[in-house]
């Protein structure tokens, strides 16, 4: 008993353990779950509004980030170049990465712009139904208007959390979600004065928080006190050298992100074809889910950040303890929502029912009920994909973590979900089976890629006196 309170007590306290894990992803839980929260609140007005709205509104959600996501990781792989940057003392360098971070942010917004007039036919080609068609398309194309601030912001985000001061992150965040709140319940359903939108005033309020936490970050990283240390405006100059660096290991994880969700649009838009009512329960499910993940990514966050640090240092002892720790408490978390899912699920399902039309809404109670025990599984192995994954990608893995998503994610989702519902019909509880099955399999292989220990010969920033960049090969 004495041995286990010593064990407990040092896991608690030492470097690598559950205290410094949660110093930093406690405001990183509350950042990425107030980010949950507005896409929960988005949806539930939206069900409100209409079953039709609800339906169109993740389609076309999950279209837009797959396009932005390839850009979006790279610009979250800035966080990853500071910490490194940071536990190795080269805070001359962190200004720089920002940069061309930012010069990234400015391409993507160019690419999502030129999408606009290509949404009509891309969601034609799609096959909805015709009134769920008409929703998408201004959905996605004022969506793709908030692109670059919203790249621009994850990169600004980067150079607080990869120095461990996560708490600036976690007031902009919040403070954006209420923002898009606001904006959503006027625009959405016309109140005070404002125009009755709809899906299109739940677009216009995603942008409007997007440009929000670009300016409120710009003004918080572009203080005084940060100028001179990490050469924030004098590093505006493009670097080539540091800016293929960034793509070097920023890209496999934008691309994985890219495919990934690709993968799961995939399996949206098949479910979509199976009906409205399917579709609207896969999407009300979808969102419960994110509601309990977005924590998992603030927990995700912090241990790449201290991996990069102690690796950084030279440390991996500390970063392999790191994980393990951020493990644990993440597992903790998931058991006791994936037992809540089951036990408890008319309690997440409430807030979309209680304004919609008891009849219409009815079978899609009914529906989500039952996804939510798939949830219940799954969400269980996402805890070793979400914080093995995260731990590798901040040694600089991340071309490993790309090929199994680009892999599974054609050959463990899309594919089969596209054979069971094209060809052989089998509905929509053996869509959810693959995409139980595929979670299940990419989180083991993750655990498997983290315990053979490659990682942590693992560098992403480049040489300088006695450090020596490892290899980043697969």
């Amino acid at each position: 008993m004495l041995k286990l309170k010593r064990m407990i007590t040092q896991r608690w306290q030492g470097e690598g353990g559950y205290r410094q894990i949660l110093a930093l992803a406690v405001p990183l839980i509350l950042s990425s779950g107030s980010w949950a929260v507005q896409h929960f609140v988005d949806r539930m007005f939206l069900a409100w509004y209409s079953p039709r709205a609800i339906a169109a509104a993740m389609p076309a959600g999950v279209a837009n980030f797959a396009i932005m996501s390839v850009f979006l990781g790279i610009g979250l792989y800035v966080s990853t170049f500071v910490a490194q940057y940071s536990g190795a003392g080269r805070n001359e360098r962190i200004g720089p990465v920002l940069w061309q971070g930012i010069y990234m942010a400015l391409i993507a917004a160019v690419i999502l712009f030129l999408f606009i007039p290509l949404a009509e036919p891309m969601f034609r080609l799609v096959g909805h139904d015709m009134e769920v068609q008409q929703l998408e398309v201004p959905y996605f194309q004022i969506l793709c208007l908030g692109t670059g601030p919203l790249i621009a912001s994850m990169v600004m985000a980067g150079f607080f959390t990869g120095r461990k001061r996560p708490w600036p992150v976690m007031w902009v965040n919040v403070s954006a979600t209420c923002v898009n709140i606001f904006f959503n319940y006027v625009l959405i359903f016309g109140h005070w004065g404002f125009p009755k939108l709809g899906v299109k005033g739940a677009a216009l309020g995603s942008v409007l928080s997007a440009y929000f936490s670009f300016a409120a970050f710009l003004v918080w990283v572009t203080r005084p006190r940060y100028r001179k240390t990490y050469r924030i405006l004098s590093g505006w100059r493009p670097d080539p050298s540091l800016f293929w660096r960034l793509l070097r290991f920023g890209l496999p994880n934008g691309v994985q992100f890219f495919l990934g969700e690709l993968g799961f649009a995939a399996f949206i838009l098949l479910v979509g074809r199976i009906g409205m009512v399917e579709l609207a329960a896969t999407n009300i499910t979808m969102n419960i889910e994110t509601l309990a993940f977005m924590p998992m990514i603030g927990f995700g966050m912090a241990v790449s950040v201290l991996v990069g640090q102690n690796l950084g240092r030279d440390r991996p002892d500390l970063a392999e303890r790191s994980i393990y720790s951020g493990f644990h408490l993440t597992f903790l978390y998931m058991a006791s929502i994936a037992g809540m899912y089951v036990l408890v699920p008319g309690v997440f399902i409430w807030p979309f029912a209680v304004h919609a039309d008891p009849v219409s809404f009815a079978p899609i109670e009914n529906y989500s009920i039952i996804l939510l025990r798939f949830v219940a599984v799954f969400c269980i192995f996402d805890t070793l994909n979400i914080i093995f994954a995260s731990g590798i990608k901040g040694a600089g893995d991340t071309r490993f973590v790309m090929i199994i998503v680009v892999v599974f994610s054609l050959f463990g989702l899309a594919l089969p979900t596209y054979v069971a519902l094209a060809y052989l019909n089998m509905g929509l509880f053996a869509a959810w089976t693959i995409l139980t099955s595929h979670v299940i399999m990419i989180g083991l292989i993750f655990l498997c890629r983290f315990l053979g220990g490659k990682w942590k010969s693992m560098r992403v920033i480049e040489a300088a006196g006695p450090v020596t960049a490892a290899s980043d090969s697969v």
